[in-house]
């Protein structure tokens, strides 16, 4: 894993404290992440920019669930 896999690893870990596995299921329907029932995440090798793999994720969630969203996503992932 390199840092953007833990970054969407921690994002969908602390959407699920709050939402349940809702969190894995729309993480799920992100383009170029992969999730398993594992619960861990992994961009795929084949997409050129893991960043925006991230910057999707985290604007899914708050496309559905709001701003707050978006604060406990970048609360997760302040220390890396």
């Amino acid at each position: 894993m390199n840092v953007l896999d833990d970054m969407a690893l921690l994002i969908i870990n602390e959407q699920e404290k709050i939402i349940g596995p809702l969190a894995w299921l729309e993480a799920a329907k992100v383009p170029g992440l992969s999730v398993s029932v594992h619960q861990s995440a992994v961009i795929d090798s084949q997409e050129p920019d893991g960043k925006a793999v991230v910057d999707r994720l985290v604007l899914r969630y708050e496309r559905l669930f709001g701003r707050a969203s978006q604060e406990v996503c970048k609360d997760a992932t302040s220390h890396i």
